[in-house]
This record gives C-alpha cells, sequence and structure tokens, in this order.
C-alpha cells in the first residue's frame, strides 16, 4: 500500500467503490459520470429512486434509494454493498427566505439532511474504512458554511455545522489513514438555486466544476476545497475588515437577493418540494 505526499494511504480510481449521494442530478449526477469515467465503480444513492436509476443507467452504475436521514437505509446500503472507497456526502436542500417565516419542518428537514445525513453516511461507512486502513470521504458544505448570508439563516447553520463536522472528524481518522475533505461551491446553477438571482457580482459555477473538485480530493486529500479556488480565503477577509466596509460591499453585490426571488413561481416551487420531503 503506497503512503503518498499528502500521508494518506493511495486510493486507485479505476475499480474504486465510490458511493455519492444525492446523485440523481445536479453536483451528484456529475461527480458521479466523472469517476465513471475514471473506471471507478459507482453507487448513486438518491431519495429520488427514478432519478437514480436514470442517472445511473446512463453510466451503467448501480443505484439505492436512499433517504440520509435514516440511519437504517444506509446501514442497509452499506451492508448490501460491503465496503465502499470513497464516500461523496452530497445530498442537500437549500430553503430561502426571511427567517422567521421558515416553517419549523423545512428547518429541521434542512438541519436533518444537510447535517444529519453528513453523519449518518460517516457512521456507516467510516468503520469499514478504518477496518481496512484507507478511505476517503468528501463532504460537499457551501461558501454558505463560512460567510452569512441574509434569507439562508437556517441553511447557513447547516453549513457552518457541515464544516466543523469535517474538521474535526478529519482530525479524529487522520491516523486510521482515513482523509476528510470538505468541498465548498458558492453559488452552483442547480435546482437548489432555482428561482434566485444569480451572477450580478456573485460567482456562479456549474455543477461539473463541483465534480472536479471533488475528484480532485482524491489526489491532493485536502482539508477545505472552496469553488471556485480564489475564494477560500474570504473567509478570513470579512472577518478582519470593519462591519461598515462588509455591509457596503454586500449592498453592492445585492447581499439580500436570497430574500427576494428573481423568480418567484420557480422558486416557490422548489420551496414546497422541500416541505414535501419534511
Amino acid at each position: 500500500m503506497r503512503i503518498l505526499g499528502h500521508g494518506y494511504p493511495d486510493i486507485e480510481l479505476t475499480g474504486a467503490r465510490v458511493l455519492v449521494t444525492g446523485a440523481g442530478r445536479g453536483i451528484g449526477q456529475s461527480t458521479a459520470e466523472l469517476f465513471a469515467s475514471k473506471g471507478s465503480e459507482v453507487v448513486i444513492a438518491d431519495v429520488d429512486t427514478i432519478a437514480a436509476e436514470t442517472a445511473a443507467a446512463a453510466i451503467g452504475a448501480t443505484s439505492y434509494e436512499l433517504d440520509v436521514r435514516s440511519r437504517g437505509q444506509w446501514d442497509k446500503v452499506i451492508a448490501d454493498l460491503g465496503h465502499v472507497d470513497i464516500l461523496v456526502n452530497n445530498a442537500g436542500v437549500m430553503p430561502a427566505g426571511p427567517f422567521l417565516d421558515e416553517p419549523d419542518v423545512v428547518g429541521q428537514a434542512t438541519m436533518d439532511i444537510n447535517v444529519w445525513g453528513l453523519i449518518n453516511g460517516m457512521r456507516a461507512v467510516a468503520p469499514g474504512m478504518i477496518e481496512r486502513g484507507r478511505g476517503h470521504i468528501i463532504n460537499v458544505a457551501s461558501l454558505a458554511g463560512k460567510i452569512p448570508v441574509p434569507g439562508l439563516a437556517v441553511y447557513n447553520a447547516s453549513k457552518f455545522a457541515a464544516v466543523g463536522l469535517s474538521a474535526a472528524t478529519r482530525l479524529e481518522f487522520a491516523p486510521q489513514g482515513i482523509s476528510v475533505s470538505c468541498v465548498m461551491p458558492s453559488a452552483v446553477r442547480t435546482r437548489l438555486s432555482s428561482g434566485l438571482t444569480l451572477g450580478h457580482g456573485m460567482p456562479t459555477v456549474d455543477p461539473e466544476d463541483v465534480a472536479a473538485a471533488i475528484l480532485r480530493t482524491c489526489t491532493t486529500r485536502k482539508g477545505e476545497v472552496a469553488v471556485p479556488s480564489y475564494l477560500g480565503p474570504i473567509d478570513l477577509a470579512l472577518a478582519a475588515a470593519p462591519e461598515r466596509a462588509v455591509r457596503l460591499v454586500r449592498r453592492l453585490f445585492d447581499g439580500d437577493r436570497a430574500l427576494h426571488p428573481e423568480d418567484e413561481k420557480t422558486r416557490a416551487e422548489y420551496e414546497e418540494q422541500v416541505r414535501s420531503i419534511s
């Protein structure tokens, strides 16, 4: 077993078993496609079974129904698979709107999916990785895990939690040869951002950009990766800047855009989908 410069046992992508959650569409689907192109044995998991089956059929992958909030479902999937070399914890939701207007069930679902989904996944997969002495976990968070955004308060809370969870487990698992990376995209052109104003000074990326960053962590094993990469130190810059200056920059770049959807109908449809899974 080779130990590379980053200090972790090497994982050869060809033949590696890669489990990607929320892979029926968006970032997860692009990530599954990219790993498949590298010869990995890809497993697509999603609460939407039709989307999972369709995405899996397109690349010759295996699909599973998985509600990441259910530890029991996780355990069944892992028991069936036997082992996982690389886990991509990607499933998530992003409700937007005034904090006091958000229904409790939506906030609860956000924390359950965005935080407990990661916890359940790592607790289901990491023991087997530790037993084999190698493995890599990628938690897909967001730059909203570093930067507060009005209109995304509970989402912010969930992603701040995801960043902290990743950092702490990275320290715990490192001595056993297991790496944990946290990938933090800016705004991504997916269903989660549907109806919201993108661009206009806000760095916006495509699912394929995030997938590429996820794949790179399998080589670098970096702890935190921003997408785009130049935004990596932005939380330090904001922390060092005077609050008045930060408020001015927020106004210039329409920092309240999550409170005012560009397409209210499209956004309402997404918010209703989140409520339906609550």
